[in-house]
């Protein structure tokens, strides 16, 4: 037990008064996105991160960790099995050249007689939701359902359109500066640069419980054949290369597999590291991220489409399918619970697929 890292308690959290409100209009806004694609593609997508650029399958090492770190799923050393699904952000399936923040979706199956956070008691899953920025992209739901006026205003526009102007996003997101909300939003909008997904550090950007404890997590390649891709560019320009990401992934997974280290930050200052406003990046001075965790992917097939079907139609993802140890927390966390539950719901009923949660690694597809 350390006196430098704050103690969860549940008044850490402080809830708007009117944020059922925003909550709700939150989901009237995605379900609309859901209705759109469903017209437009004839199939239920999710309304955001519909894309997926691959699905991988390996485990999660737990090893022996100090006691402010051993919580929850990481209390005791374990091997457990993995799916890990890689997307961008938009509902809508766009070339690659609409190139959007990377994001990656990691279940771990972890063992059985867990306590799980309310709605999803006998379920043995753990989601992290991570994106390739250390910060969510506004304070609260409030600021996100602000951010959502363009892609209402676009929704139906036609698909040369919405390339075209991500180019031009790109242009400007050159110039913009690096850090910048303007530069945010060329991102969001299209203008993200062409990097390779499996380069990339991922954030869960927002706070969850860690056991006694609250963190935040990321998690970061660590294989010398990831590390090189930092940074590096994907042609995604041309005939041929709408699903440039997808094959990009697909030939370093098939020849080498990889490795990444999950790492927690433990909040030590609840002023300076604040739970409600996503938008603050916890600093690093303050409390680094440490390795709580490592995953292990082997060379596989990412790409296989039996998989990338299990991942699109058969898999959910949310920061809501946790262990109460590991209950997310603030402001747009407790959004996104109804929101995630909404989308299940509309997959489920137009796709009649019974996106179970998996209960060993049985349940996963073979790598």
């Amino acid at each position: 037990m350390s006196p430098d890292f704050v103690r969860y308690r549940d008044d850490l959290e402080r809830p708007q008064p009117d944020e059922a409100r925003t909550f709700a209009q939150l989901a009237r806004v995605l379900q609309g996105y859901s209705e759109a694609f469903h017209t437009r593609y004839h199939h239920a997508v999710r309304p955001v991160h519909s894309k997926g650029h691959g699905l991988l399958i390996g485990e999660l090492e737990v090893p022996d960790l100090l006691p402010h770190l051993a919580q929850g799923l990481f209390a005791a050393p374990g091997r457990y099995p993995v799916a890990v699904r890689l997307s961008t952000p938009p509902g809508d399936i766009l070339p690659d050249s609409v190139s959007t923040p990377r994001a990656l979706a990691l279940k771990v199956v972890g063992p059985a007689g867990q306590v799980m956070v309310d709605g999803h008691a006998g379920e043995v899953t753990q989601d992290f939701l991570l994106n390739n920025g250390p910060v969510f992209a506004a304070k609260d739901a409030s600021g996100f359902l602000n951010n959502q006026l363009p892609i209402r205003l676009t929704l139906n526009a036609p698909e040369e359109l919405k390339v075209a102007a991500a180019l031009g996003a790109q242009v400007a997101a050159r110039v913009a500066p690096e850090g910048s909300p303007l530069a945010g939003a060329l991102k969001q909008l299209g203008g993200h640069p062409y990097t390779h997904p499996l380069g990339e550090t991922y954030y869960s950007q927002l706070p969850l419980r860690w056991g006694e404890y609250v963190a935040k997590v990321a998690l970061v390649p660590t294989a010398d054949h990831l590390r090189a891709l930092t940074g590096q560019a994907v042609r995604v320009l041309g005939p041929g290369r709408a699903d440039a990401l997808r094959a990009a992934v697909a030939q370093v997974i098939r020849a080498s597999g990889g490795t990444w280290d999950l790492r927690a930050q433990l909040c030590t200052d609840e002023t300076r590291m604040p739970i409600e406003d996503g938008s603050v990046r916890w600093d690093e001075t303050l409390s680094p991220f440490v390795t709580v965790a490592r995953l292990h992917i082997p060379p596989q097939d990412s790409a296989r489409p039996d998989k990338l079907v299990f991942a699109d139609d058969r898999l959910s993802f949310s920061p809501w399918h946790a262990h109460a140890a590991h209950r997310p927390l603030g402001n747009a966390m407790r959004a996104r619970r109804h929101v995630y539950e909404q989308s299940m719901a509309f997959r489920r009923e137009h796709n009649d697929e019974p996106l179970r949660e998996p209960r060993t690694a049985g349940d996963l597809p073979t790598p």
